[in-house]
């Protein structure tokens, strides 16, 4: 069977679960190969166990089709280049223990990606953002934004330790020279209690290096972190009297880098406040 073959099965298989601009993302239960049914079934003295295969398992499948308005060779370099360079980066985090999805199938000729499907939900959910395709947040009868979102203390997580959970990922991320390229509240995940046995709580996951780099600079780690500061303050305002989202993201962030070479978190955070200052100036003048 041909490379297109499976890639073709495996989609129309699948469940479409996203679409973007640059690719769609399924939700895609991957069966067991022939080879390793019968290795496990020749390891197997039990006769039940002989008779059921392994289990499928359940990933996320992202096709990055092609694009019409490109030429068919510069659209499929594209491809190939963008496809390969966030398997990478997936793979350098995963050696520098940011937590992930786990990487499940490359195949860069179809521009397909299969990565370990997340069962559990994003910040924005979390934090009452609502879905990623509502344009404003819910407002209250007095105008203010209302915060409509999961009642996190009965699913026991506590907001402070999520929030400081997701610096000290993108500190780990940062530090691996890992520049995510598109940090909002939708890209960062928690998984549902018992989903990874031995994982900590919150088990907090960043996804989607559709848009990664490689840099070690401290101006790059802070556009990656006002990128996240603008995402929190345009879909999570805050209510009166509770301290912003960003600070405690910031803090965690700060006690991450700290374990990293001396005076990083020092260059990052000048640069921040440089990249903010530049922020504004665009803003008044518009």
């Amino acid at each position: 069977m041909e490379v297109v073959d499976i890639a073709q099965r495996l989609i129309a298989g699948s469940t479409l679960v996203k679409q973007g601009a640059e690719g769609r993302a399924y939700r895609c239960d991957l069966l067991p190969s022939p080879l390793m049914v019968q290795s496990s079934s020749r390891a197997c003295e039990d006769e039940a166990s002989r008779r059921d295969p392994p289990a499928s398992i359940t990933i996320l499948l992202k096709h990055r089709f092609p694009k019409r308005y490109r030429h068919p060779s510069l659209d499929s370099q594209l491809t190939r280049q963008r496809l390969t360079s966030e398997a990478r980066a997936l793979v350098r985090c995963i050696k520098a223990g940011v937590s992930v999805p786990a990487l499940r199938l490359v195949d860069a000729r179809q521009g397909c990606l299969g990565m370990e499907w997340i069962d559990g939900w994003t910040v924005r959910e979390l934090l009452g953002g609502g879905q990623e395709d509502d344009q404003v947040p819910s407002t209250r009868d007095d105008g203010q934004a209302s915060r409509v979102g999961h009642d996190l203390e009965a699913m026991g997580i506590d907001e402070d330790e999520m929030l400081a959970a997701v610096g000290r990922q993108i500190a780990k991320m940062h530090l691996a020279d890992i520049i995510h390229g598109d940090l909002t509240t939708s890209n960062l995940m928690v998984r549902k209690a018992g989903a990874h046995p031995g994982s900590p709580s919150p088990d907090l996951v960043l996804i989607d290096f559709g848009l990664s780099s490689s840099s070690p600079m401290p101006e790059e780690r802070a556009v990656d972190l006002y990128v996240l500061e603008r995402a929190f303050a345009s879909t999570h305002p805050v209510l009166p009297g509770t301290a912003p989202h960003f600070e405690r993201v910031l803090q965690g962030y700060k006690e991450g880098m700290q374990q990293g070479r001396k005076g990083e978190w020092e260059r990052v955070e000048k640069r921040l406040e440089e990249v903010r200052m530049r922020g504004r100036k665009r803003s008044m003048v518009g």
